[in-house]
């Protein structure tokens, strides 16, 4: 959430800031200021009010000794009174419809973050490693999920609906050991300090990281609990200092989670969904960091390694996209996309996002530190997917898949997974 006070004092750098994702924005802009001029307006009255209705009252006290009729006065001071109760309800309402807007007002871009209106204007940033060369035609995890007995999706529609999976014998073992293997790399190499989170969150949860109330239509809702699945362990992990003031010696905090997420895909109908590219539940391994402001670009670059070094010590190729101010997310002041190549598709695929939010979240989560004067601050906020299990299981084994439809497992994954390849 943004500060009202920047914008209330910097409008011009807010929405020219703004206008570099959407020039709309602008207008929302207006809105709270207008609002916000109306609610301290009325606090200035209500203000004024008080301070008559204090000077009247010692005025019918003085009167009475006096053995006047205070009557008139009296009903003066009701009438006062009314009218400060009704300030104070006009002023509530325009403090829930300044938040409303507040929360529906994404975060500023960077000044770093590369200008532009899509995907299309996302830079490329690094290249790691060769596209794999084959001297037969590469097949798609689908076709080996068959071959092998790793993947049934008619067993996952027929027990839920389209876009689950049952992963069997060796995918379910794969996955398995995917899971240890992120999760040993970022504990043990990256300095992260593993935590196992609630599946599920109250909605206030989902505020602090920016899901709702602007993604409401793409996440599970438990009506009767009032309680919501995970659609990233972003959210859960982060929110475990909701509401807190941290030490300035705390700080940095690195997190690591393993988490199935659970997300509607509201509207994504035919946008690559076949096989595990586009799932409404998948595994992932997630990293979180809690900084200060002076630290968090420099370690959203650090955020970004460890989860290129996934990709690294699996010897997959990939590349790094900064993403434009158009295509950046809602909450996001800088975002770099790590994009792994799965030969079966043809394509690359995102299998990490690594974004820093600024105080944007922890403004919305009432996130701060104490700093070296003593001065309650608020934190920057970071996280990133080390890595999206899905995604990842796709570009492994139509990477190391053979002439003879085996499937090696690259030597780091072998004491997880407990062979050297599959078939």
């Amino acid at each position: 959430m943004l500060d009202i006070r920047l914008i209330r004092d910097n409008a011009t750098l807010v929405k020219d800031r703004l206008a570099t994702r959407d020039a709309s924005l602008s207008a929302m802009v207006d809105e709270v200021l207008a609002i916000d001029e109306q609610r301290r307006a009325a606090e200035t009255e209500r203000q004024k009010l008080q301070s008559d209705r204090n000077r009247i009252s010692k005025e019918i006290g003085i009167a009475k000794k006096k053995g006047e009729d205070t009557s008139a006065i009296e009903t003066e001071v009701r009438g006062i009174g009314s009218r400060i109760d009704q300030i104070g309800k006009d002023a509530d309402e325009l403090d829930v419809r300044q938040r409303d807007l507040l929360l529906s007002i994404p975060n500023l871009p960077h000044e770093a973050c590369p200008v532009g209106t899509s995907a299309e204007d996302n830079p490329e940033v690094r290249v790691w490693g060769a596209k794999p060369a084959y001297d037969f035609q590469p097949k798609d995890h689908v076709t080996l999920g068959a071959q092998h007995g790793m993947l049934d999706f008619e067993a996952g529609a027929k027990i839920t609906g389209s876009a689950f999976v049952v992963y069997r014998g060796p995918g379910a073992r794969l996955e398995r050991a995917l899971i240890s293997f992120l999760l040993d790399l970022h504990t043990t190499e990256h300095g992260y300090q593993e935590v196992s989170v609630p599946f599920l969150v109250k909605s206030d949860a989902l505020v602090g990281t920016t899901q709702l109330p602007k993604f409401g239509d793409q996440v599970y809702h438990c009506e009767v609990d009032d309680l919501y699945l995970i659609p990233t362990a972003e959210v859960p992990v982060t929110n475990l200092h909701r509401e807190e003031i941290l030490t300035l010696a705390g700080l940095p905090i690195h997190y690591a989670a393993y988490t199935p997420c659970f997300r509607r895909e509201a509207g994504s109908a035919g946008l690559g969904t076949r096989g595990l590219i586009r799932m409404h539940q998948f595994d992932k391994v997630e990293l979180v960091k809690i900084t200060t402001p002076e630290t968090s670009m420099e370690e959203l670059e650090k955020l970004t390694g460890n989860a290129e070094k996934v990709l690294q010590t699996l010897g997959l190729h990939y590349r790094v996209i900064e993403l434009c101010t158009g295509d950046i997310g809602f909450g996001s002041a800088k975002t770099y996309d790590i994009e792994v190549w799965a030969p079966g598709q043809g394509s690359y695929l995102e299998v990490s996002s690594c974004s820093n939010f600024g105080d944007y979240q922890a403004r919305r989560m009432n996130l701060r530190y104490k700093d070296e004067n003593g001065k309650n601050r608020f934190c920057h906020t970071l996280n990133g997917s080390g890595t999206a299990l899905a995604r990842l299981f796709v570009a492994l084994v139509e990477t190391y898949q053979q002439a003879d439809g085996s499937i090696l497992i690259p030597e780091p994954l072998r004491r997880y997974f407990g062979s050297e390849k599959i078939g």
